[in-house]
C-alpha cells in the first residue's frame, strides 16, 4: 500500500500516514463539492478529523466545530438551504451521536438532504462495555436513527464501505429528501487503503429526476382551464418552481396565498399575493380561500399539516375544491379529500403547465382576481392586511414586536436572509416580517427564499445553528437570525462559532424574560400561569463575553441609529438585545384553537 497524507507541524513534515477509510469519506465529500463538516471531535471519530485537517491544508472540506451536536445538524441544515449542497454533520460514539438526534429529526421532517457520520468503538470491543459504546449490544444508535433518517446502517466491514456510503448519499437526495446515517467503527475508519480514486461518481446521482406523469398533468391543466376563479397555494417545496408558478398566476390573474413555509418564495409586494394561510397567517388569505366564487384551490409543495392547513380546516382547504401537487407520496396521503392529486417534481409539472397555457389553452384569459387588490398601506407595498396594523407604525418603547419586524425589513439590505426561530419569534415574523424582491436572482440556487424557518418538528434553537450554516454557505449576503431569549439560553453558545469563524451574523433576540409562546398560550387558553418565566438577562453582556458585539435596543429609534452597513461588514457577529413589549400577544390563535380541541370534545 502506498503511503500518503503527510503529517505536518509548523510547515515541517514529521511523518507519513497511510491513506485510510476516513480519507475516502473526505474524497467523496470533495467530489460532492461539500465545503464543511459540522460536528464535535472525540476519540472514536479522531481519524475523520485527522482527514479533515489534511483536507483543509489542501483547500478541501474542513471541520467547523459546533458547541453541541444538535446545533451541528442545524448548521448542516442551514448550509443545505443556502447552497443546495449536501449538509454533513458528525458526532463521536455514545452521547456525541445521541446529541445529534433532535437536529437530524428536524432535518427528516423538513426534507433536508443530510449525511450523518457517527463513530463506534472498535468492532472488537462490541459487547464488552467499552466507554460510550453505542453498538447493537449497547445503546443502539443505528436503531435509534432508523426512526428519523431515510437510511441508517453500520459499516461492519471495510468492503461494505463504498457501496453503503453511496447508498446513504443517494438516499439523502432521494424522494423525499432527508438525512442518511452511517455508523463507522474506529478500526474501520483507520483501515488502510491503497491510494486509488473513489469507485463511484456520486455527483451524477444527486441530481433531481424530472418526474412527470403527462396524463395526470394534462388533467391538472384541464381542471385549471375549466375553473372560473382558481387560487394558488404556494408551499415550502415550490422553491425551484416559484418563477413558473408566479408567471402562471399572472397569466391567469389567479390570487396567490402562501403557507408559512412557502412565504419566502413570494415577494411581499407581488400584486396577486394575499398573504399567509395557516399559523400566524392573514385574514386576507383566509378571505381569499373562503370566497364563494373560488371553485379551485391548487396547493403545491405543502405537507398540509396543522400549521399549513389552518388546523386541517375543511372550509378553506381540505375539501373537494383542492388539487394537491407534491413530490412526496406521504404528503399526498394527507389529502384524500382532494379532487386531484399530482405526484412529481414540481418544477417539471409547472414547466409543462405554463407551456400548455401559453401555447395550447383555449380558455378565455385572464380569469380574474387581479383587480381585487386589498392594499394594507401605501408605504409597506403590501396587498394584504395585517392584524393590528397601527402597531406597525408605533414608535413607543419598549418596542412593539410588530414594529420591530417592519424595522428589520426597512433597515437591512434587500438581499438579507432572515431566519426565524421556533416560538413567538416565528409567529411575529410570519405575520409581520415581509422582505421584498424575492425573485430568482435574490434566492439561493436551489430555491430557498429570503425568509426561512423550521416547521413540522419546530425545534427551538434551529435558527441559531442554521444561521451559521447559511453564512458559511454564502458569505456575501447579510444573515439575520430572529430568536427568543428562551432559544438563546438553550443554544446561544453557538454564537461563539460565529465569532470563531468571523461570520457577520446579526442575532436579534426578542427579550421578554419569558418563554413567550408558553406564557401567551396559557393566558389565551385560561390555563395555569406556570413555568414560563425566565430571569432578566443582559444579552449584550452575554455576547461580549464570547467576543461578539452587543447592543441593547429599546425603541425603533435605537434600531435606526445603528450603522447597519458596518454591522453587516464586521468580521464577527452582533447580538441585538431587543427589549420588546412583553404584553403584546403574538398571532398564535390558530395553534391555541387546535390545542383546545380536546377540551371541547370533553
Amino acid at each position: 500500500m502506498s503511503q500518503t497524507n503527510d503529517l505536518i507541524d509548523n510547515g515541517t513534515v514529521i511523518s507519513k500516514r497511510h491513506r485510510q477509510v476516513a480519507d475516502l469519506i473526505i474524497d467523496y465529500l470533495a467530489q460532492l463539492s461539500v465545503d464543511y463538516v459540522f460536528g464535535i471531535p472525540g476519540g472514536a471519530i479522531e481519524p475523520l478529523y485527522n482527514a479533515l485537517a489534511h483536507s483543509a491544508r489542501k483547500g478541501g472540506p474542513r471541520a467547523v466545530v459546533a458547541r453541541h451536536e444538535t446545533s451541528a445538524a442545524f448548521m448542516a441544515d442551514g448550509y443545505y438551504r443556502e447552497t443546495g449542497k449536501l449538509g454533513v454533520c458528525c458526532g463521536t460514539t455514545g452521547p456525541g451521536t445521541t446529541n445529534l438526534v433532535t437536529g437530524v429529526a428536524s432535518a427528516y421532517e423538513n426534507h433536508i438532504p443530510m449525511l450523518v457520520v457517527t463513530a463506534q468503538t472498535a468492532l472488537s470491543h462490541f459487547g464488552r462495555g467499552a466507554l460510550q459504546e453505542s453498538s447493537c449490544t449497547g445503546i443502539d444508535t443505528v436503531g435509534i436513527f432508523r426512526y428519523c433518517t431515510r437510511y441508517s446502517t453500520l459499516i461492519s466491514h471495510v468492503d461494505q464501505f463504498e457501496h453503503k456510503f453511496a447508498a446513504a448519499v443517494m438516499a439523502a437526495f432521494g424522494s423525499p429528501h432527508g438525512p442518511a446515517h452511517i455508523s463507522v467503527p474506529l478500526d474501520i475508519l483507520r483501515h488502510h487503503l491503497p491510494d486509488t480514486p473513489p469507485l463511484y461518481d456520486l455527483a451524477t446521482h444527486t441530481l433531481p429526476p424530472s418526474l412527470l406523469d403527462r396524463d395526470i398533468t394534462n388533467k391538472l391543466c384541464q381542471q385549471i382551464e375549466q375553473a372560473r376563479k382558481p387560487v394558488f397555494v404556494i408551499g415550502g417545496g415550490c422553491g425551484e418552481a416559484r418563477a413558473h408558478i408566479l408567471e402562471l398566476a399572472c397569466l391567469l390573474h389567479a390570487p396567490v396565498v402562501a403557507t408559512p413555509n412557502g412565504k419566502g418564495h413570494v415577494s411581499s409586494d407581488f400584486p396577486l399575493f394575499k398573504g399567509v394561510i395557516g399559523f400566524a397567517g392573514h385574514q386576507t388569505a383566509k378571505d381569499t380561500l373562503a370566497d364563494p366564487a373560488v371553485d379551485l384551490v391548487v396547493a403545491m409543495g405543502t405537507a398540509l399539516g396543522e400549521w399549513e392547513s389552518c388546523g386541517w380546516n375543511t372550509d378553506l382547504l381540505m375539501n373537494n375544491r383542492l388539487i394537491h401537487i407534491d413530490s412526496n407520496e406521504r404528503y399526498l396521503m394527507r389529502s384524500p379529500v382532494a379532487r386531484l392529486q399530482v405526484r412529481g417534481r414540481i418544477l417539471s409539472i409547472f414547466e409543462y403547465v405554463l407551456e400548455y397555457f401559453k401555447n395550447h389553452s383555449k380558455a378565455g384569459l385572464p380569469k380574474g382576481g387581479m383587480g381585487d387588490v386589498d392594499t394594507a398601506s401605501q408605504d409597506t407595498l403590501l396587498h394584504f392586511r395585517l392584524d393590528e396594523e397601527h402597531k406597525y407604525a408605533d414608535t413607543s418603547a419598549p418596542i412593539k414586536p410588530q414594529r420591530l419586524m417592519r424595522e428589520l425589513v426597512d433597515t437591512f439590505p434587500r438581499n438579507t436572509c432572515f431566519l426565524a426561530d421556533a416560538g413567538n419569534s416565528q409567529a411575529w415574523a410570519i405575520h409581520y416580517l415581509h422582505p421584498f424582491g424575492c425573485g430568482p436572482s435574490t434566492q439561493a440556487a436551489h430555491g430557498s427564499g429570503r425568509f426561512r424557518h423550521c416547521m413540522e418538528f419546530d425545534s427551538m434553537g434551529w435558527a441559531i445553528g442554521a444561521a451559521v450554516g447559511t453564512a458559511l454557505g454564502n458569505p456575501r449576503q447579510p444573515v439575520v437570525c430572529i430568536t427568543g431569549d428562551g432559544s438563546l439560553l438553550m443554544s446561544g453558545q453557538e454564537i461563539s462559532v460565529a465569532v470563531q469563524e468571523k461570520l457577520p451574523i446579526i442575532f436579534v433576540v426578542l427579550n421578554d424574560s419569558a418563554l413567550g409562546m408558553v406564557k401567551h398560550g396559557q393566558r389565551l387558553r385560561g390555563s395555569e400561569p406556570v413555568a414560563f418565566e425566565l430571569p432578566p438577562t443582559d444579552f449584550r453582556a452575554y455576547a461580549e463575553a464570547m467576543g461578539a458585539a452587543g447592543q441593547i435596543i429599546r425603541s425603533p429609534a435605537d434600531l435606526r441609529a445603528l450603522d447597519i452597513a458596518a454591522l453587516c461588514a464586521r468580521p464577527g457577529p452582533t447580538v441585538l438585545d431587543v427589549r420588546i413589549d412583553a404584553d403584546e400577544v403574538p398571532p398564535i390563535a390558530m395553534r391555541i384553537k387546535v390545542l383546545g380541541l380536546d377540551d371541547e370534545a370533553g
